[in-house]
């Protein structure tokens, strides 16, 4: 196998413990803070160890059969992938999740560091499997599932992509002013924001929001409502609007609902500052939503490859 013909780009993140030895300075002051809190801090350096056990192990496999580049989780946004690039995310399934939306169709391999602590749904493979499944993919014979991604984009040309969901609203979690259209409906509206789910996000915090809707139906005996089931492939989206609030200028109607591949939700903002849209959890790489923005939200043309066998 030809060495020089592939790269891969192994994304990985600081543990628990390198955060806190970057906010005290020291480990023993680190320790020191944890301790003095009831905690064990040896709990800290064991997954400290294992992450980096794992990490080294990871590498000895790839160094053989391709050219290797790390890159830390918070560097993402700034990275060019390469279109034959072959990602390994090393970490919780949320590391994967946000190496993918950076991704358009590369092989991205989820590996879990630690498999006696992180279920790792979207960790198929444990640090050992990595030669196995990386002379797989490398030969175009490994076993894949495609994840459809949401875009979000603005009339002067911003862009952002989901693997998971959308959070359009106000930063701090106060109440949102914004008018929502979908297709021909369109109405004012006062709300704690809007979630915009894809099919591989309806297990995050779409289903959050619809545990309590049920809960709600249960108690005014409406019956048993039942729970959608996760399409990962599915070129759909799923909007929710969260605790919306009626007035003489505000409306309730459109709070539910779906987007499918041709339509876009839009959404135009009311709010004088502190609006702000991003996806999959991560503030830090966001687009304000502030006064006359108006973003479109519909599924993306690019692709996540989330390799499975």
């Amino acid at each position: 196998m030809e060495r020089g013909m592939s790269k891969v780009v192994l994304v990985k993140r600081r543990t628990r413990y390198e955060e806190l030895k970057r906010r005290y300075n020291t480990v023993e002051q680190a320790k020191f803070y944890i301790e003095h809190l009831g905690a064990d801090f040896s709990d800290y350096e064991r997954e400290d160890k294992a992450y980096n056990a794992a990490l080294e192990t990871v590498r000895n496999f790839v160094r053989p059969l391709a050219r290797l580049q790390e890159i830390e989780r918070e560097y993402l946004p700034n990275m060019i992938f390469g279109e034959k690039d072959i990602v390994i995310a090393v970490g919780q399934d949320g590391l994967v999740a946000n190496a993918m939306k950076y991704l358009d169709g590369q092989s991205l391999i989820g590996i879990n560091p630690d498999p006696a602590r992180f279920d790792g749904v979207l960790l198929p493979f444990e640090a050992g499997d990595t030669e196995k499944i990386l002379k797989k993919v490398i030969a175009g014979n490994a076993e894949s599932k495609e994840i459809t991604m949401g875009k979000a984009e603005t009339k002067d040309g911003q862009v952002l992509y989901a693997v998971n969901d959308f959070f359009a609203g106000v930063s701090n979690h106060t109440s949102a002013r914004y008018t929502i259209q979908l297709g021909s409906e369109s109405e004012n509206q006062s709300s704690s924001g809007v979630i915009v789910s894809t099919g591989f996000g309806m297990t995050g915090w779409h289903k959050s929001v619809m545990a309590q809707f049920r809960g709600i139906a249960r108690a005014f005996n409406l019956g048993d409502i039942p729970e959608e089931k996760a399409d990962w492939s599915r070129r759909q989206l799923t909007f929710q609007v969260r605790e919306p609030y009626p007035s003489r200028f505000t409306k309730a109607q459109i709070v539910y609902g779906e987007v499918n591949g041709s339509e876009s939700l839009v959404l135009t903002s009311s709010m004088s500052e502190n609006g702000v849209v991003f996806s999959d959890g991560i503030l830090e790489d966001s687009i304000e939503f502030n006064a006359g923005t108006q973003i479109k939200i519909s599924v993306a043309d690019r692709i996540g490859r989330l390799i499975t066998r």
